[in-house]
C-alpha cells in the first residue's frame, strides 16, 4: 500500500473553484478504485484555528495562506496504473480537466508517493 500526497498552491481568487476539483477528484478516486483520505484547505477568518507555536523554534514556520492538501492510497502499484489509465477515459475527469484549463484553480503542485512506517 502507498499514499500520494499531493501539495497544492492554491490560485488567487479560486478557493471555491478548488473545493469544486477537489469534490469531482474525491469521487473519481473512489470510482477507480483508491481510497480517499482527504482534500484539506487552510481555514477561514471565522474558523477557530491554534496558533502556530512551534515545537523547534528558529527552524518551523507557518504555512501560506493558499496551500491545499490532498491524500489518497492505493493498494498497490497496478492498482494505480488501472486507475490513472480508466480515470484518463472516464467523462466527469474530461470534464473537469476542461474546466481547469478554462479556468486554474492552483498555480502548482508536488506530488509524492508515501509508504506507512508502523512502529
Amino acid at each position: 500500500m502507498f499514499t500520494c500526497f499531493i501539495r497544492y498552491e492554491i490560485a488567487p481568487g479560486q478557493r471555491e473553484a478548488f473545493k469544486d476539483y477537489a469534490r469531482t477528484w474525491m469521487a473519481l478516486i473512489r470510482k477507480h478504485g483508491g481510497t480517499y483520505h482527504g482534500y484539506f484547505i487552510p481555514g477561514t477568518e471565522g474558523d477557530v484555528l491554534p496558533d502556530a507555536d512551534f515545537s523547534f523554534p528558529g527552524i518551523g514556520r507557518e504555512g501560506g495562506p493558499n496551500i491545499g492538501v490532498a491524500l489518497f492510497s492505493f493498494p498497490n502499484v497496478e492498482a494505480y496504473a488501472r486507475y490513472r489509465r480508466d480515470v484518463a477515459q472516464d467523462e466527469e475527469c474530461k470534464a473537469a480537466t476542461a474546466r481547469f484549463n478554462a479556468t486554474p484553480c492552483f498555480t502548482g503542485y508536488e506530488r509524492n508517493f508515501l509508504v506507512p512506517m508502523f512502529a
